[in-house]
């Protein structure tokens, strides 16, 4: 009996390994929490731009529309250990109300240009995300800068229903990188 791996078979016959996690100085989102997303776009804009838009937290609201506020709870550039609290609205599902989240995020890794991550929980009237890790890398590639952001959520209210707070998180995650293309390459 002749056996063979896949490495044997032509590269559109081998199965596909999932990729590994995004990090940011080594570190991933939770890779064991069960919901997690991660979803990439080409931007055709200077970097300098695109990281400018997606690290001057208190003007995401003038540039995505589901962020409804972002305060800074400290001063200076973005940082490792910056903090900053921000609101969006979270739609009812079967198993929680229509709310409005308020999620703090600390800045645990950055590296100017390369990458981000920061983490926290989610709390409105009647859902919560006790954590949630959020990853974000860029890189310059012909044609733009190819942005790339995973991220996952922990807590019994969300884990309770994996399908659907997967779902939501795709959506969010879909929308915020739609807009970071939309303004970047705005010419305003």
């Amino acid at each position: 009996m002749l056996t063979r791996s896949s490495h044997d078979l032509p590269p559109y016959r081998r199965p596909r390994a999932s990729p590994a996690p995004l990090s940011c100085q080594g570190r991933t989102i939770d890779t064991k929490a069960p919901i997690h997303y991660r979803t990439e776009a080409l931007i055709n804009a200077p970097l300098s731009k695109i990281w400018r838009l997606q690290t001057d937290v208190e003007r995401w609201p003038s540039w995505q529309e589901p962020v409804l506020s972002n305060e800074r709870l400290d001063q200076g550039p973005l940082r490792k250990n910056s903090r900053f609290r921000w609101t969006t609205p979270a739609p009812p599902t079967a198993t929680t109300p229509a709310t409005t989240l308020s999620i703090t995020s600390t800045v645990h890794q950055i590296r100017r240009g390369e990458c981000l991550r920061w983490r926290g929980p989610a709390v409105g009237e009647g859902l919560s995300i006790d954590n949630g890790v959020h990853v974000w890398t860029f890189t310059e590639v012909k044609g733009g800068v190819l942005v790339r952001t995973e991220e996952n959520w922990a807590g019994a209210q969300v884990e309770a229903d994996v399908p659907t707070a997967t779902k939501f998180l795709g959506w969010g995650l879909e929308a915020w990188l739609k807009d970071l293309k939309t303004a970047a390459e705005s010419h305003c």
